[in-house]
C-alpha cells in the first residue's frame, strides 16, 4: 500500500511567512475544488503550491496557477505537465538550473539564482482563476517579492501573471504594458514578459521554442550585465 504523506496537514493560514497554509480558506470556490480533487486523488499534493528556488535569487518567474496534472499533483511549480518540460529545459539551457529534470518534485533539478512562483497558489477549475481569487492571492505574491532581497528581474508568463505582478508592485498598467519579449524597467526591478509556455500556446504557434529561448537569452544577458 502506498503511504499517504499528506495524512497530517497543517491547517493554519501562515500569513506571517507569506505562505498560504495547506487548507487555506480564503477562496471558497478553490476550497471546494480542492476538496473534490482530494476525494478523487488522495495521494496528490492538492494544496497551495509553494514557491520553488532560493530566496536570494536575482530572478523570479511568475506563472498563472498550478496545473491539475502538474503542480497540483506533484507539489512543485511547473512539474508534471507540458509547460514545465519546456520551462525547465530552457532554464537548464541558459544556466538558470542544474541537475536533471524528471517531472517529479524529488528529482535532482535545482534552480540557480532563480525562483518560480504563481500568481494564484491553488488549482482553479479549468485552469482559470477568477479576478477575486487573483486579487485575494496577491498578498502571497507580494510577500514573495518582498522577501527576495537580491531580486533584480521578474519574468511573467502570460498576461494574467503580468497584471497581478504589476499591481503587486504598485505600478500603473499603462506604464508597463504586456507584450511578448517586452522589458519594463520599474525602479530597482526590471519586468520581462513572455507568452505562457502552455501546450495550447505552443500547439497553436502563439509561442515557439525559439521565441521562448530568446526571452531567456535576453534575461541572461541582463543579469550578466551585458548590453
Amino acid at each position: 500500500m502506498v503511504k499517504n504523506r499528506f495524512a497530517a496537514p497543517d491547517r493554519s493560514l501562515a500569513r506571517d511567512s507569506g505562505k498560504p497554509g495547506r487548507d487555506c480558506p480564503l477562496c471558497p470556490r478553490l476550497v471546494e475544488f480542492r476538496r473534490q480533487c482530494r476525494a478523487r486523488e488522495p495521494l496528490w499534493h492538492n494544496a497551495p503550491v509553494a514557491s520553488f528556488g532560493p530566496r536570494d535569487a536575482r530572478l523570479l518567474i511568475v506563472g498563472l496557477a498550478p496545473g491539475l496534472q502538474g503542480a497540483n499533483r506533484t507539489g512543485r511549480p511547473f512539474t508534471g505537465d507540458f509547460a514545465g518540460t519546456l520551462l525547465y529545459s530552457t532554464l537548464l539551457k541558459f544556466g538558470f538550473a542544474k541537475g536533471k529534470f524528471e517531472e517529479r518534485a524529488d528529482d535532482t533539478l535545482t534552480l540557480v539564482g532563480t525562483r518560480i512562483s504563481n500568481a494564484v497558489r491553488c488549482l482553479p477549475p479549468e485552469n482559470k482563476p477568477i479576478p477575486a481569487e487573483i486579487a485575494t492571492c496577491r498578498q502571497f505574491l507580494i510577500s514573495t517579492i518582498e522577501e527576495m532581497k537580491s531580486l533584480r528581474a521578474i519574468l511573467v508568463l502570460g498576461r494574467v501573471a503580468h497584471d497581478s505582478v504589476v499591481t503587486a508592485l504598485g505600478v500603473r498598467k499603462k506604464d508597463a504594458p504586456f507584450g511578448h519579449g517586452t522589458k519594463s524597467p520599474l525602479g530597482p526591478l526590471t519586468l520581462f514578459d513572455s507568452y505562457h509556455c502552455s501546450r495550447y500556446n505552443t500547439n497553436t504557434g502563439v509561442l515557439t521554442e525559439a521565441m521562448f529561448h530568446q526571452v531567456f537569452k535576453t534575461l541572461r544577458a541582463f543579469l550578466d550585465g551585458k548590453p
